[in-house]
């Protein structure tokens, strides 16, 4: 590994599972499109192919978005958040996101919550 992929891999912060949370995120339209894991591994993956790979809490093992659907995502940009225990990936979808066939994992989901204005200043 690079002096800078190690420094990058260094810096997150992975939880007591060894996992890190990942939103993915449609690079042009801003679209969140779903939430991944990812271990050390993982991250490397995604980080040096150009496409994302995710580990499987419930298979325990890796999968690369796209392999089995042909509904790859291709990396466009990768950031911690400020505590570097999140990752935001943007991506370019080809086709859906969402393992049950929808455009993102949030399609058909809103729960319908009370929402507000910003008050004027």
């Amino acid at each position: 590994m690079t002096d800078k992929l190690t420094d990058q891999l260094d810096a997150a912060v992975f939880s007591d599972d060894g996992l890190l949370p990942a939103v993915i995120q449609q690079w042009d339209t801003r679209e969140v499109l779903m939430l991944g894991w990812m271990n050390r591994e993982a991250l490397r993956r995604t980080l040096t192919s150009g496409r994302v790979t995710f580990w499987s809490r419930s298979r325990q093992e890796f999968w690369r978005k796209g392999d089995t659907s042909g509904h790859a995502q291709y990396v466009q940009s990768a950031a911690f958040d400020c505590d570097s225990d999140t990752l935001l990936v943007q991506v370019d979808q080809v086709g859906a996101a969402c393992h049950t066939g929808t455009h993102t994992c949030f399609d058909g989901r809103d729960l319908g919550a009370i929402t507000m204005d910003r008050p004027m200043e």
